[in-house]
This record gives C-alpha cells, structure tokens and sequence, in this order.
C-alpha cells in the first residue's frame, strides 16, 4: 500500500547530494529510487519537491512517497491469525493447511488472496510482499513487507528458527552441508548430491528432546533452498514426521510437522530489533503429547 516515510538530516549529512543519502543513510534501493523520480511528490524536503542530485540540509525534513505498484491478488476471506502489525509490516502464524502464492493447484485459498482481502477491509489495499515463504504444510511466521521500500530493506535479513519433529535419534546437534538439486525440473522435489547439487546448503540443528522414535529438533539455516530442512533430515535418515514426499513416518497427519517458531530482524522504519513467536498448531502439539519420552 502506499506509505510516506520522513527522515530528519543529520548534521554528518549536510551539503550531501539527496541521492546518496537515500543509498547509503536510508537504504533505498536504486530500483525504488528510480520509481520515486517518476512520480509527483515522490521526494520531498521541508514540503517541497527535490532532485536526486541536490544537496540537504542539516535539520530539514526529507520524505519519500512510495507507491505501491505491485500486483494485489484476488481478495478472499480466508481466516488470518495476526501476529503483530503496523503501517510497514504484517507478521502472521501461518496455517500449514495453507499455501502462500495462487498457483494451479491453489486457487483463492492462500495467503496471499487472504491478505489480499484483509488489507481491502481495512480500506488500504495493497500488493502481497511476503519476505521469504514457507511451503505449503508447513506452519508459523510469515512476515509480509508492506511496501517496496520494506521489502527492499528486510530481503535476506530475517533470522528465522524453525522446530521440526525427526524419526530416530539424530544426536545432540549436528550441522548438514550438503547441496541440493531439483532431479526434474518439472516437479517440486529436490534431492540432496555432492556431485549433482548445484546449491551449497546448510542446515544447523540442535535436539530439544528425545522420545521413542522420534527426536524434536530447533533448526538454523545459513541458505534457504526450497525444501531445505525437509531434504536434508530425510538425507541423514532421519525423515520428517508426516512428510510423505520425502519418506516421513506418522504418515496419519496431513502435512510435515515443521513450524517456524521465531523470527527476528531490523524494523526497516525504526531500525529496532524485533521478535515475533506463533504459537505451534493443535496436531503438532498432539504429535507430540502421544510420544513416549526417553
């Protein structure tokens, strides 16, 4: 949706070109800096519009108006669980019933048609910005940038801790670095190879606690490949619990029981950290309420 953000010039800044304030100060992107010359007001000092290439002032007002140009999906009322929300970013405990983008198989029922529809009920329509994604059948944050200046600032700087339950005893903690591929490009599948896999990946992970055949695991990623967590536990034999594609056990639940529980980062606007929980779902907990701990 669109939204004004407003900067006061630091006394370091004075005579500097307005361009490299925005670059280096601000953290604009090039590509939102070049929507914002295009359009009327879309950068201001003290109320007045001003070039890239002029000089601030130290204690004068500098504003940028982003519009917001993306494309809005079909709003449908789909039931959202908000966790925290303000004029930049939307963070929600996504359902694992729930995939996160349209496609052939999902029409309608997605987060992002969902927030689609919330946002035009609150009368501030917008584009679906979800900064990184989590896969269909798999639950917790989700952090939606509310505009691109958001998106821009926090892609790639989300640190992200996820709780999977694993068949077996792994361990204590252990750490898989092991490339995934995609064997056929026309499925979703990935498979783990060192001498196939094209994408270094690695997976960081620590055991909560142990049952009979089964061990709760906190896990880390320093990548982010599609179905990375899920391919490299099935990789080291120890598959996770009810994930069919990759050889899961307790194959009586619907989906893998992998659920991203945390979530920190640098607000893009105020530049404080924050950090959001979501609740684990109703199965997950009652997976583990029937294992026998050991």
């Amino acid at each position: 949706m669109p939204r004004k953000i407003e900067w006061t010039v630091p006394p370091e800044y004075d005579g500097i070109k307005t361009i490299s304030f925005l670059r280096s100060r601000c953290g604009v992107s090039s590509r939102l800096v070049g929507k914002l010359k295009k359009v009327e007001n879309g950068i201001m000092l003290d109320g007045q519009r001003i070039r890239t290439i002029d000089r601030l002032k130290a204690g004068s007002t500098l504003e940028i108006n982003i519009p917001d140009e993306g494309e809005t999906p079909e709003p449908m009322n789909v039931p959202l669980d908000i966790i925290y929300e303000d004029g930049d970013i939307l963070v929600i405990n996504k359902s694992p019933f729930t995939a996160m983008h349209p496609t052939h198989n999902h029409q309608g029922d997605t987060l992002a048609n969902a927030v689609a529809a919330y946002l035009l009920e609150k009368g501030e329509p917008g584009s679906f910005r979800a900064v990184g994604r989590l896969d269909k059948g798999t639950s917790g944050v989700v952090v939606c940038a509310l505009n691109m200046y958001c998106a821009s600032k926090l892609n790639g700087k989300i640190e992200k801790e996820y709780v999977a339950l694993v068949q077996g005893n792994p361990g204590e903690s252990g750490r898989i670095d092991v490339p995934i591929y995609r064997p056929d490009p026309m499925k979703t599948l990935r498979a783990c190879s060192y001498e196939k896999g094209v994408e270094p990946a690695v997976t960081n992970w620590q055991a909560v606690k142990h049952f009979e055949n089964a061990t709760l695991v906190r896990v880390r990623l320093e990548t982010g490949r599609t179905h990375q967590i899920r391919v490299h536990f099935a990789f080291s034999g120890h598959p996770l619990a009810g994930d069919n594609m990759y050889g899961g056990f307790m194959t009586e639940f619907r989906h893998q029981l992998l659920h991203c529980e945390k979530c920190s980062f640098i607000h893009p606007v105020t530049n404080e950290k924050v950090e959001f929980t979501a609740a684990f779902p109703d199965d997950f907990e009652k997976a583990v309420e029937q294992l026998e701990p050991v």
